[in-house]
């Protein structure tokens, strides 16, 4: 069990959220063969699950200090060497980043003003593998049904997942 730090900030997806994202995952990739971006990694639960299946690389990116740090040692003591912790802003690696992912997710606070454009940041740069998956969590105060990229939504209570894949000739690629 994962405990972090007493006035910790993040807001970690629920359990029940996880649990089903997961098995969604579990029947569509393979997750050996998967490199797994985690933008606003918060506690790091969401890389640390995709870490603990074996996935070949998981890259954990997180602004505030306390939080990155949370999830250096964490992945330090239960020995994930797949994981591998970044201190930094999730938009300007997007911006930056000359690596491609397999799967992409973001859980960004649930206030931030920016939270709609992460989908169009995602698409517009280089970041997501052809063929990749890019999973975005968000409150019900979102609709991204009609960004070009949008594939299907799962909500879980609070927790909502919006995923998204690119295009080609207009259908999705499934």
């Amino acid at each position: 069990k994962i405990v972090p730090p007493k006035n910790f900030k993040a807001r970690p997806t629920t359990d029940i959220a996880k649990e089903a994202l997961f098995n969604i995952l579990e029947h569509t990739h393979e997750f050996s063969e998967m490199e797994v971006l985690d933008l606003f990694s918060g506690t790091g639960s969401i890389s640390y699950e995709f870490a603990s299946r074996e996935c070949k690389k998981v890259v954990s990116i997180e602004k505030d200090y306390r939080s990155y740090a949370f999830i250096k040692e964490t992945a330090e003591l239960f020995n994930l060497k797949n994981l591998s912790a970044y201190k930094a802003d999730a938009f300007r690696f997007i911006a930056k980043s000359s690596m491609q992912f397999s799967i992409i997710f973001a859980d960004p606070p649930y206030d931030l003003p920016e939270l709609s454009k992460i989908p169009d940041a995602v698409f517009a740069s280089n970041i997501l593998k052809p063929d990749g998956l890019f999973i975005l969590e968000h409150s019900s105060n979102y609709d991204f049904s009609a960004h070009p990229n949008f594939w299907m939504l799962k909500n879980y209570s609070k927790v909502h997942f919006s995923f998204f894949r690119f295009q080609e000739d207009g259908k999705t690629v499934e």
